[in-house]
Order: structure tokens, then C-alpha cells, then sequence
């Protein structure tokens, strides 16, 4: 039986308007024996409803066990966050703020985390710590205030991104003096939100963070900002039920 020839479906099993990603399951199996056939029915951000197949696998019956978990891990856990940033997405669709993810990943997981945010529509932000300034409250900190941790990296102004993270209006109006490229409003309440998109007058662009989901980023979108960063759609967004069955 191990030696046998398989076939099988790749089946999403979850109800609603989810979005699968079959691009990441045939590299699984095209990595462990290169005989597999994986035809795809689906594009990565493709929707998918209950029972419809999104790819068939063809080849050594052993090698298609070999590859069942490694590959429906990777199909539901991203299939998953993209299905939550498209969500996150359509549910603000009728403003102008855009949907951003963070470095909340699984560790070695970040590329492709990442890439499933892109998928559902999404925007990628900041890989890594070498592509941006990010100054957050330990930042801050340890330079002593708002103002001592700005003007350290002032002179880099222009020639990389720099960007503050601010709790309250205080701290907002003060690192405002200083025109960095983004502020961000981390667990602001909606009336300061838009209090601050008022003050700013379009001079910088504000990013909303801070324990944001899907029931709570309308209200945060409605104020105004620019962007929304939220770790929830990698680290939160619950995996699509997909399974791999075989066809006798």
C-alpha cells in the first residue's frame, strides 16, 4: 500500500468567503518528490466556499502522506490570515485608510506571514528593524523624551523613514513639532483619534495601532487615519478547515 500510486483533493471545508493560498501546498510537495503532480484550481487569494476543491495531488501514495501535514499546515495558517486581512479590508473599503500588518510573526515565518496579508489585500509594513526608524516607548525612554529620541535621528531625516509611536495627545502634539514621517497613535480612543487626524491637517501620516480587530476597525478607520497596523491579522487569524482526502 505505501508503494502505491494516490490521488487526492485539497478540500476547503469552511463555510463563509475565505481565500486559499494552493501556491504554498504544491511547493510542499513538489520539494519532496518531484514525480508529485499539484494542479491547482485556485490562485493564491482566490475565494473559496465549503467543499470546493482547490487543488488535486497526484503521485507515491507515500510521498503524499509524507507531505499531508507539512502542507495543510502551511494552506490553513496562511489561507487563515489572509482571510482575515480581506476581511479587515472590505470592512473599511468605504474609506481611504489602508490595512497594514507588523512584525508580530511567527518566528521564521515572517516572509510568507507577510505574503498572505499581500494576498488578502493587505499592505506589508516594515520587514525588520533595517528598513524604517521605528521609536517606540523604550526608545523613548531611554533617550529621555519625545523630543531627546527625535532629535538623535534628525539627521537622518530624508534619507530613511522615521517613525514615533505617541500614547497620548501630549505626547502627539509634541512629537508633531518635529515633522517625522509617521505617527503613530497606539490605543488611542476614537475622539482623540480624531482630534489628532484634525490637528495634523494632512502634514503627516497617522497610523492607528493597538489591539486592533475586526470589531473594532471601522470606528478607527471612520476617524481618519491614514493607516491601521494590526498584529492580529498574523498572530490571531484563525486557520481555514482545509483537508487532503483521498480519491479511491
Amino acid at each position: 500500500a505505501w508503494g502505491s500510486w494516490g490521488l487526492a483533493d485539497l478540500t476547503g471545508t469552511t463555510a463563509g468567503g475565505p481565500m486559499g493560498l494552493p501556491k504554498i501546498a504544491k511547493i510542499v510537495f513538489e520539494l519532496i518528490d518531484e514525480k508529485i503532480k499539484f494542479t491547482s484550481f485556485k490562485k493564491d487569494g482566490d475565494p473559496i466556499k465549503k467543499s470546493e476543491v482547490l487543488a488535486k495531488v497526484e503521485g507515491p501514495a507515500i510521498s503524499l502522506l509524507t507531505g499531508e501535514r507539512t502542507a495543510l499546515n502551511f494552506l490553513t495558517h496562511l489561507s487563515g490570515i489572509a482571510t482575515s486581512t480581506s476581511m479587515m479590508v472590505k470592512l473599511i473599503s468605504h474609506t481611504d485608510t489602508k490595512i497594514l500588518c507588523t512584525r508580530k510573526t511567527t518566528p521564521g515565518l515572517r516572509n510568507i506571514e507577510k505574503y498572505a496579508v499581500k494576498v488578502g489585500g493587505g499592505i506589508n509594513h516594515r520587514i525588520g528593524l533595517y528598513d524604517a526608524i521605528l521609536i517606540k516607548d523604550n526608545h523613548i525612554a531611554i533617550a529621555g523624551s519625545i523630543s531627546n529620541a527625535l532629535n538623535k535621528v534628525k539627521k537622518l531625516k530624508n534619507k530613511i523613514k522615521i517613525e514615533i509611536e505617541v500614547d497620548n495627545l501630549k505626547q502627539f502634539k509634541e512629537a508633531l513639532k518635529f515633522n517625522p514621517d509617521v505617527i503613530m497613535l497606539d490605543n488611542f480612543k476614537i475622539n482623540d483619534l480624531k482630534k489628532a487626524v484634525k490637528i495634523a491637517k494632512n502634514k503627516v501620516i497617522l497610523e492607528a495601532s493597538g489591539k486592533i480587530d475586526h470589531s473594532n476597525v471601522v470606528k478607527i478607520a471612520e476617524s481618519g487615519v491614514d493607516f491601521i497596523s494590526s498584529g492580529w491579522i498574523t498572530h490571531s487569524s484563525k486557520s481555514l478547515d482545509i483537508g487532503l482526502d483521498l480519491i479511491k
